[in-house]
């Protein structure tokens, strides 16, 4: 999609705030139970390249299912602008919700990835 750069991300109110390395390479969507109902594009990204700047107290964890993925959102908003997981390699990501990333490309929905985390 683009090249490495910085982006900035953030909740609806602004209390948690973030930013990320990434290219947006590899966008994906899921059609698990909760993000069914979400509908927000991940992007997958090493912990390293992931900085929570701002808010880590207002964050609420959800989890569900295998427990491999911290859902973090906004106690304020309850928007969760990203996530922290285990990658199938087993090593430590973030996932990104593209949606909340200031300035990021338009993303096409067609184009994207599908994981069928239904039948995970």
């Amino acid at each position: 999609m683009s090249d490495r750069r910085t982006y900035y991300g953030q909740c609806h109110c602004g209390a948690v705030r973030y930013s990320v390395v990434t290219d947006l390479r590899g966008l994906a969507d899921c059609n698990c139970s909760r993000c069914r109902r979400l509908g927000w594009v991940m992007n997958f990204v090493p912990a390293a390249d992931f900085t929570l700047e701002q808010g880590a107290e207002n964050l609420a964890l959800y989890q569900f299912n295998t427990h491999k993925i911290e859902h973090q959102f906004c106690k304020t908003c309850g928007i969760e602008a990203f996530a922290r997981g285990v990658g199938p390699d087993g090593s430590a990501v973030a996932v990104i919700n593209v949606a909340c990333l200031e300035d990021a490309p338009p993303i096409d929905r067609g184009a994207i990835q599908h994981f069928d985390g239904a039948n995970f």
